[in-house]
């Protein structure tokens, strides 16, 4: 089993893992690093693994507003920190909106973008106003009722009948994110650019992966991106909801790696 050790740079917490060409994975909300503890050791087989928590996850504190931008240059540090110069950069849900980031400022160190139930278009206002009712709930107490909510609507109806422990796993580790983490996290969403025009301009190749029953991110609006770039592989998952890595791991990291295997291949 390879080993997994923890390190800071950047003002970020991070795990290593493996060896080979670079894989950044960068998880949603409201999670940490450890969201890809079912994919890390296949993927860490053949490549070198970054999982950062982002600040106020896992074990990067959080002492003031960041922006996504912020966090996409707070991920950059750590590839300055490990002589990286070029990643395949992996990101979920909000890590998507992060890897993003990367793509608009630091486009040269990325040899992959992977999209995991992600878009590149900003917040719309009835989405804002959603987010805004979620904070004011958590700025009020709420933060336990506001998550019990929002974990078991990530996943598909046949994992929460089928595999109820992994819903409650992630319930769990969403609730010792503090309080003022998760406002950050949808504050930080709330303002996101659009990167749609970012999409357009890659010059490296995309990945895709899409829930057919992910309830936060509709697979036929996802689609509608999906021929943007240049060169684009899309994996469709049937009865999956908007968390891959825990409800189909296995499909999630065989095409992880052959995205990652042929980015590396043309680089």
């Amino acid at each position: 089993m390879p080993e997994l050790h923890t390190y800071q740079a950047s003002g970020l917490s991070y795990q290593k893992a493996g060896t080979g060409p670079c894989v950044v994975l960068l998880h949603g909300f409201p999670m940490s690093a450890r969201l890809w503890r079912y994919v890390w050791e296949d993927l860490s087989a053949k490549h070198t693994l970054i999982m950062p928590d982002l600040p106020g996850s896992g074990g990067s504190p959080l002492h003031q507003y960041v922006s996504l931008a912020e966090m996409a240059d707070q991920v950059a540090g750590i590839l300055d920190h490990e002589g990286i110069d070029r990643a395949i950069v992996a990101g979920h849900s909000m890590g998507g909106y992060v890897a993003f980031e990367m793509a608009a400022r630091h486009a040269s160190r990325l040899a992959g973008l992977s999209l995991i139930h992600s878009l590149p278009t900003s917040d719309d206002d009835a989405r804002k106003a959603i987010r805004r009712k979620s904070i004011d709930l958590i700025k009020n107490g709420g933060r336990g009722q506001f998550l019990t909510q929002a974990i078991p609507n990530l996943f598909a109806p046949t994992t929460l009948q089928q595999h109820p422990g992994i819903v409650d796993e992630e319930l769990q580790l969403a609730l010792a994110i503090p309080d003022e983490s998760l406002i950050n996290y949808y504050e930080a969403m709330i303002a996101r650019a659009d990167h749609t025009n970012t999409l357009r301009n890659v010059s490296f190749p995309v990945h895709w992966t899409i829930g057919r029953e992910d309830n936060i991110m509709n697979y036929k609006k996802i689609l509608e991106f999906c021929y943007l770039s240049g060169i684009n592989f899309v994996t469709f998952l049937v009865e999956c909801g908007h968390m891959s890595m825990l409800e189909a791991p296995v499909r999630l990291t065989g095409s992880l790696l052959d995205f990652c295997a042929y980015c590396n291949e043309v680089k």
